[in-house]
């Protein structure tokens, strides 16, 4: 194995090879060939081959068309072609046609052929550095959108002139833009999507100075959703402006959660008897519920309020049914009554914080499993 990079010669002339072997053989891998089409083989064989030297008149198989095989098979590699001058013509069509990097005319001078090597082989390796730069920016790039659309405020990206260079997806759901409108004016975007109120919003926190975000309805299809606009600055390394972000924070959740949180508190907070304060919060759970629904806006914030209501209705249903169980049966099923207390446990939305009526609740059930003692008292 050798770490110096690998030319292919390919001449029908054994004497010519040996030659290009000598000349080249202290500074890259010769591999040499006298028929095209076996060249072509051990091409695929022996690739990554920086650079290859044809020579034109060859039987079976031109040089011309020998690179133009090698140009569809691997584009990378540079291609070059030993030419008389009466094969000038069709060695400049096939420069022309982007598949020939040099040709070299009869006879040559070795000092001059080197030269037109290394050139090639610095051409092929500067190529290949190049595609893995560009691929290793596309994927830090795929990275940063997959990180980018996992957030849950959305994020439009424009440079000076207004121009749209990102977008996430929480915006295209949000707005429900389904397409790539990169490189199109922001403003004519939000125009063609009646969402001038946005571009009206992030064009206000801008301008004024005592103004850090503005909230806006935002008609989208059959929601009605509210909106919290901020903007940051955008600059290079030298602190120019380069363009802006405009955050979009989707809020039409947040009234709803602070009656819910106002529901939770009163929970907690409770002192003394645990029960009517339950009954009302369970009948508040499921107006705030039917509130979400009526809404008809599914977005993130709205769907994680949705489940949290959803889990603590089912933890204030099954501590009052235990505690009627407990109240109202002589033996009810014990194993019952402790897996009910396990699954509101689970589904309580303050695991740390259980009210102190509930955790008597709790070794209420713990004793009767296992003592099978029910004094059907009330614990709530």
């Amino acid at each position: 194995m050798t770490d110096l990079p690998r030319i292919l010669v390919v001449d029908d002339e054994e004497a010519i090879l040996e030659t290009m072997t000598f000349t080249f053989q202290d500074e890259y891998e010769v591999i040499t060939s006298t028929d095209a089409r076996e060249a072509l083989e051990l091409l695929d064989e022996k690739a990554p081959i920086a650079a290859v030297l044809t020579d034109q008149r060859m039987p079976g198989m031109s040089g011309v068309d020998f690179v133009s095989e090698v140009w569809k098979r691997h584009p990378a590699t540079v291609r070059m072609i030993l030419t008389g001058f009466s094969d000038v013509d069709a060695t400049i069509q096939a420069i022309n046609d982007g598949h020939v990097y040099a040709y070299i005319t009869k006879p040559w001078e070795p000092d001059q052929l080197k030269q037109i090597m290394k050139q090639a082989v610095d051409h092929y390796q500067l190529t290949c550095e190049n595609e893995r730069l560009l691929e290793a920016q596309k994927r830090a790039n795929q990275f940063l959108e997959a990180v980018m659309d996992q957030l849950d405020t959305g994020a439009i990206a424009v440079d000076d002139q207004g121009v749209i260079q990102a977008m996430n997806r929480p915006v295209r759901a949000y707005l429900a833009l389904d397409e790539d409108f990169r490189g199109r004016p922001l403003e004519e975007v939000l125009m063609r999507h009646g969402l001038e109120t946005v571009g009206g919003a992030a064009m206000k926190v801008m301008e004024d100075a005592d103004t850090t975000y503005d909230e806006i309805d935002v008609p989208v299809q059959s929601n009605n959703l509210r909106l919290r606009v901020t903007t940051k600055i955008l600059a290079d390394e030298s602190q120019a402006s380069i363009g802006r972000v405009i955050l979009l924070r989707e809020i039409s959740h947040e009234p709803l959660d602070r009656r819910f949180n106002d529901v939770v508190s009163s929970i907690v907070q409770a002192d003394g008897d645990l029960r009517g304060v339950l009954e009302q919060a369970s009948d508040a759970l499921r107006e705030l519920l039917a509130d979400v629904e009526a809404s008809q806006v599914e977005t993130g914030g709205m769907g994680e309020l949705s489940d949290r209501l959803s889990r603590t209705l089912t933890a204030t249903e099954n501590w009052l049914d235990v505690d009627d169980a407990l109240a109202g049966q002589d033996f009810p099923d014990a194993q019952v009554l402790q897996d009910r207390m396990r699954v509101a446990t689970a589904r309580w939305t303050l695991p740390d914080e259980i009210p102190a009526r509930v955790r008597e609740l709790a070794r209420r059930v713990e004793d009767y499993y296992e003592s099978g003692e029910n004094p059907k008292q009330r614990v709530l």
